[in-house]
């Protein structure tokens, strides 16, 4: 499919004549997800990716087991979570020591972990604090080849605009955060998303009442209504099943 010109947009074929796309992420497998996210995006019928630790999954593996049962996707989000050295609880796990082999390991042991404990092969990955390199300075490395072999897609944090479908990359899909945040304040972003006809991916933490990391329940449960609307012409489904629509459309 061609790259709308710059004279004229170009609708995307999104299924079922809808006007744009919304994924609901939930990281790091936190205890929340399964206690009180998972019976009401059940209840919305609506389908999340949650992109777990594998050490995290045993204090509630049988929830973990019911969410893959559901239809819920399970990604890949390393096996220790490294991020960056500025921040304290990874000041001994940090890209910044790492290289592209030791990476190699976080990925493929992780993938491995979680075929061992729920059964499923996640397809595609989510950057621990969405940073995609290894080293520092002059030694600095992207590690999104390793990850772009390895899975159809894989997303990002903390992003300001939604992934055009037409020329976005499925290797650093843009993300924008949910946690504390009420449904007035994400309408917006999803307003210009439909505008734009756009893949828009958001991702939490903990789900409840209040809490720092925590999207909050009374949002998650207006946006699932919201996005079920047949009137507002979003689809709403896992990052798995849109990056490999998009990927088979463009």
């Amino acid at each position: 499919m061609a790259i709308p010109s710059a004279t004229g947009p170009q609708s995307f074929p999104w299924p079922n004549g809808k006007r744009a796309a919304v994924s609901l992420t939930f990281d790091d497998a936190r205890t929340s997800q399964i206690d009180v996210g998972l019976a009401l995006l059940d209840a919305h019928r609506v389908k999340a990716t949650f992109y777990v630790s594998p050490a995290s999954i045993d204090a509630r593996l049988g929830g973990w087991r019911r969410a893959v049962a559901a239809g819920h996707e399970i990604g890949n989000h390393t096996l220790t979570h490294p991020c960056t050295k500025n921040f304290a609880f990874s000041r001994n796990n940090a890209v910044e020591d790492y290289t592209l082999e030791r990476m190699e390991t976080e990925l493929d042991g992780a993938n491995e972990a979680i075929q061992r404990l729920l059964s499923v092969r996640p397809t595609t990955f989510a950057y621990p604090c969405g940073q995609t390199y290894v080293g520092r300075g002059e030694g600095v490395q992207s590690y999104v080849p390793l990850v772009a072999r390895r899975f159809i897609a894989a997303r990002t944090a903390y992003c300001e605009c939604h992934n055009n479908p037409f020329v976005c990359d499925l290797a650093q899909a843009h993300a924008f955060e949910a946690d504390r945040k009420t449904f007035a304040e994400l309408k917006p972003v999803i307003d210009r998303g439909l505008a734009d006809g756009a893949w828009m991916i958001f991702f939490g933490h903990e789900v409840g009442a209040s809490g720092h990391q925590t999207v909050l329940a009374d949002t998650l449960n207006t946006l699932c209504q919201f996005a079920q609307d047949p009137k507002n012409g979003l689809w709403i489904d896992t990052v798995a099943a849109v990056a490999g629509h998009i990927a088979r459309s463009v």
